[in-house]
């Protein structure tokens, strides 16, 4: 077979293209309201589950059954507490999010070990834990948690906000209807009368009747992992708690549309901009609500072969390192376990191999099956799959290179293990950072150069002091400190001018970031150039900035988990264990110094353990010779 090599070269033009709602309406324009009235199979006879023991047994894995009885055991001493006033003020007062989380989200924990233990011993010795935690959670005042109802701290009870855990929670009361109803109405028939009711006050009918006043549901701003997240929870409760079969089909093409506003935000690649690890709230959450709506509908709705799934599904392929570090620009974080179960699902409704592949390696490499945490359709899901699979860490090779155009980002690696990884995009990014030009570097799977991550949300983290905190600003990230004057916030602080190209010796991305940058910077141009050459196994970082004004300061900042030294002048080299990557400069140009960022306070405490408990160390080169069209090069090599 002739093998023709051919340059590929992506142009994107920002200003225009970059980052628009793009009305598709995919599932809306494929089907109508009478197409899901006619197809939605009707609530007593969808059954997706197993519901009687002999059908646990017969559809879970020995060892699977075994671990969610033995949760179940361990939640019989669990004390559903009430959540207090006082806790509940906590976020508004301290910016605290950990004690009302560690309560609220231990107790939904708390019933579904109970409930999933309950339906597959079938003894009743459950029974009244679960009741008591049915009570507990529809006595809240409030589903989700503070920091998600605008800062007044208290929740108004005659106003349900509906956000991401009070949607969560309908799905827990829905599956405990679904599994246990029937044992709760020999107890008390009110109990689920009560689940009902709570449901339908709190997320059915708001989002029925009042879906528009959320940012999460726009028609005409892109949205971000929210809207997947609680759409897929939407549906769930729907399916398993509405009775009434016309409104329950009207709900479910609500939520059609309401997931069309997610798909609409997306460019044709499928990118996430919020990471990885969002990405399984947010992608992941797409094929949540897919997989729900085909069961439901008997194939009905089914739109795997639409080009766009198929891309947001490839995503977290193309961001994997290695191991279990995957690209983590914005507030991803850098590692994480990947849903091999859910995963492999995904690749099999799209037939993509690839995914399938990679699938199984995560199952092989991760291999511990929990039954806990959100998205419950998925967990049970992956219940039912765990341990039925023959897992494979050979059935997966890491892609050469990957270009994910619609939030310009790139990742390329060699045969040897060097890693590269960059982006352009602009800073006003879901979960954003100031970070417009920023790469990261990885050899052998060791983080070198990294991107340091998020610190604990608090209630900084999302309010107008998001910028002051160090790992959300551009002069913690690898970028250049121009004029005293760092990247800031909004759409248009911004790349442009970006181009990726690719050859089978060389990877490059190239881009202008001056309008990343405030006027005061004095920047007219700074055009970055990151590459790696896969022969000579480099990656080169070349600057060239032109200004409307003379040149007062310049520095550049590298961030990493190495140690560092400088063994000659010209030279820093960066040891991560027995790992090393060097760093070459015109040592006539630059002097070093270091500091380690701060990790004390509610935001920071997270990097004392994030890098494997390595502090992140900051690398910052000051120019000594000013020029107002400075050009430099920095070049890393492993040899």
């Amino acid at each position: 077979m002739k093998s023709i090599l051919l340059t590929i070269v992506y142009c994107w033009l920002g200003t225009t293209l970059f980052s628009q709602v793009t009305q598709r309406n995919i599932l809306s324009s494929t089907y109508n309201l009478t197409d899901i009235q006619t197809s939605l199979i009707p609530k007593t006879k969808w059954k997706p589950y197993p519901i009687s023991s002999k059908e646990w047994v017969n559809s879970l894995a020995d060892t699977v059954l075994k671990t969610l009885i033995a949760s179940g055991e361990q939640s019989l001493k669990y004390n559903f507490e009430p959540i207090s006033g006082t806790i509940s003020m906590d976020f508004k007062r301290s910016g605290d999010r950990e004690r009302h989380g560690n309560i609220s989200f231990s107790k939904r924990q708390a019933l579904m070990n109970l409930v999933l233990a309950e339906s597959i011993e079938d003894k009743g010795r459950f029974t009244e834990a679960i009741l008591n935690g049915v009570w507990s959670i529809c006595e809240e005042s409030f589903w989700g948690v503070p920091a998600h109802i605008s800062g007044t701290g208290l929740p108004d009870v005659e106003n349900p906000v509906v956000e991401l855990f009070s949607a969560e929670t309908a799905a827990v009361l829905g599956l405990t209807d679904y599994f246990t109803g029937e044992k709760l109405d020999k107890i008390n028939p009110l109990i689920r009368k009560r689940i009902y009711f709570e449901t339908n006050k709190r997320i059915f009918q708001p989002l029925l009747t009042q879906s528009d006043k959320y940012g999460w549901m726009s028609k005409t701003k892109p949205v971000n992992n929210w809207n997947p997240w609680i759409m897929s929870n939407w549906i769930l409760s729907n399916l398993l708690l509405e009775k009434d079969e016309s409104k329950r089909a009207t709900m479910i093409y609500a939520a059609m549309n309401g997931l069309d506003a997610y798909l609409n935000s997306l460019g044709d690649d499928g990118g996430c901009d919020e990471g990885p690890s969002y990405w399984f709230a947010a992608g992941g959450s797409v094929y949540d609500c897919l997989e729900l709506l085909q069961s439901s509908t008997n194939n009905k709705v089914n739109i795997y072969s639409n080009p766009l799934i198929r891309n947001i599904a490839s995503y977290v392929v193309k961001t994997h390192i290695d191991g279990n570090y995957f690209v983590n620009f914005a507030d991803a974080d850098p590692t994480l376990r990947p849903d091999g179960l859910m995963l492999y699902r995904f690749g099999n409704a799209i037939n993509d191999e690839q995914l399938k592949g990679f699938a199984r390696w995560a199952m092989a490499t991760f291999p511990n099956y929990k039954a806990e945490g959100n998205q419950r359709m998925r967990q049970l899901q992956n219940a039912l799959m765990a341990g039925k699979l023959e897992n494979d860490t050979n059935s997966y090779k890491p892609l050469p290179e990957a270009w994910i155009s619609d939030i310009q980002e790139m990742t390329a690696r060699t045969p040897n293990g060097l890693f590269l990884a960059a982006h352009g995009g602009h800073n006003a990014e879901s979960h954003n950072h100031n970070d417009v030009g920023d790469f990261i570097i990885y050899v052998k799977g060791q983080p070198m150069i990294i991107d340091a991550g998020r610190g604990n949300y608090t209630a900084r983290t999302f309010s107008n002091q998001r910028y002051q905190l160090w790992f959300t600003r551009s002069d913690h990230h690898n970028l250049p400190i121009i004029n005293g004057q760092v990247e800031q916030e909004g759409r248009e602080f911004k790349a442009t001018d970006v181009k990726f190209s690719s050859d089978k010796n060389q990877v490059q991305l190239d881009m202008n970031i001056a309008e990343a940058y405030p006027q005061a910077a004095g920047i007219q141009s700074w055009k970055r150039n990151i590459s790696l050459n896969r022969l000579k196994e480099k990656i080169i970082i070349k600057d060239e900035g032109q200004f409307t004004q003379n040149l007062q300061s310049l520095q550049q900042v590298f961030m990493t988990v190495c140690e560092v030294s400088i063994p000659t002048p010209g030279k820093i080299v960066f040891k991560n264990d027995s790992t090393i990557l060097n760093l070459q400069y015109d040592p006539k140009k630059w002097t070093i110094t270091t500091d380690n960022p701060s990790t004390e306070g509610m935001e920071y405490k997270s990097f004392k353990t994030k890098w494997k408990g390595k502090p992140v160390t900051r690398v910052i080169f000051t120019l000594t010779k000013l020029d107002k069209n400075p050009s430099y090069t920095f070049t890393f090599d492993t040899k």
